[in-house]
């Protein structure tokens, strides 16, 4: 099942999309016409997701009862949770990590005034390498779960950076709340599929790098975080390892990879973040960028006015255009 926030009034509504014909069905609204009650599973993405099993019988049974359905064409998608109750952000694809610390190098050592004496600095102190720790468990940090945008939805470049980039990569969110989660018991918490582009202010993530503490202004600005355009349910998806990835910006393909190149999988990350640490129904949890998925890897990044479009297997394509506030004028 793919399951959407949609833009309502007095509140945003809870459908299930059918791409294949361009139709979604409002959810409490269907239960409401059959039965003249209202679910609370069907408040929010945030309820169904809380209800657990009961609440998607429920959500399978209103479907199969079958009801007038709208245009998907007619309606605006929000992120599928607008405000998760928490995200964490993994780092679990060992090539994007080689290519993109290698890369930042680059990127900070041009903006010295002698960038080969800087990077043999680097190189020789070992500065903004993978670190060893990325071989022993998944690294993850949290982001701002505020600053979410969804599919269509302009994310507007922060005036403090002149160096945007995209990342492509797939996501999580959990269904099933638990601690102390063991990796074998680990797939089964998960509830859906989805689509991340976490937008970077690289120039700023570089140059808070050397803090230690992990990225900052260089993550959480307004918008930042681009989540879509729906959930799969895990039951859809089949194997989660077996999926493409591709990444476009205006219509010409930057970068591609897939998901079974992930060098720690959603299991592993779950396993290692319910360690001694309860971990909620509704969290959200990113694999990071996949391979060839951002622009750092190149250094090609995003300029006024690019839309960015990730797809990925078996879920759909998110798109947003990246804007400059003193050009929206």
């Amino acid at each position: 099942m793919k399951l959407a926030t949609v833009a309502g009034h007095p509140a945003p509504r809870v459908c299930v999309v059918f791409p294949e014909t361009g139709e979604i069905l409002d959810l409490q609204a269907a239960h409401r016409a059959a039965t003249g009650e209202v679910a609370p599973a069907f408040g929010s993405m945030q309820d169904l997701i809380a209800a657990g099993a009961p609440g998607m019988d429920l959500a399978l049974a209103t479907v199969e009862r079958g009801a007038a359905r709208e245009a998907l064409a007619s309606v605006r998608l929000l992120a599928p949770v607008p405000e998760p109750i928490q995200m964490r952000d993994g780092l679990l694809f060992e090539k994007h990590c080689l290519q993109a610390f290698a890369k930042a190098r680059e990127l900070r050592a041009s903006r010295a005034a002698d960038p080969a004496a800087e990077m043999a600095d680097m190189e020789a102190r070992g500065i903004l390498r993978v670190p060893d720790e990325f071989y022993s468990f998944p690294l993850y940090y949290k982001q701002n779960r505020f600053s979410v945008s969804g599919p269509e939805e302009d994310v507007i470049w922060p005036a403090y950076s002149q160096v945007m980039d995209y990342e492509l990569e797939f996501a999580v969110f959990i269904g099933t709340t638990g601690i102390d989660i063991p990796r074998e018991a680990a797939r089964s918490h998960i509830f859906g599929y989805t689509i991340f582009n976490d937008f970077s202010a690289r120039d700023a993530q570089v140059a808070e790098a050397g803090g230690g503490l992990g990225p900052a202004k260089g993550k959480d600005f307004k918008g930042a975080n681009a989540i879509g355009p729906w959930i799969v349910t895990a039951d859809e998806i089949g194997d989660p390892y077996d999926l493409d990835m591709v990444v476009r910006v205006n219509g010409e393909e930057r970068g591609r990879g897939h998901t079974g190149a992930m060098h720690w999988r959603f299991e592993d990350l779950i396993a290692r973040v319910s360690d001694g640490e309860e971990l909620r129904a509704g969290e959200f949890l990113g694999s990071g960028t996949v391979g060839n998925g951002c622009g750092l890897e190149f250094l090609r990044f995003l300029e006024h006015g690019d839309v960015v479009e990730l797809e990925v297997e078996k879920i759909g394509v998110l798109r947003n255009r990246v804007l400059r506030p003193e050009r929206m004028t």
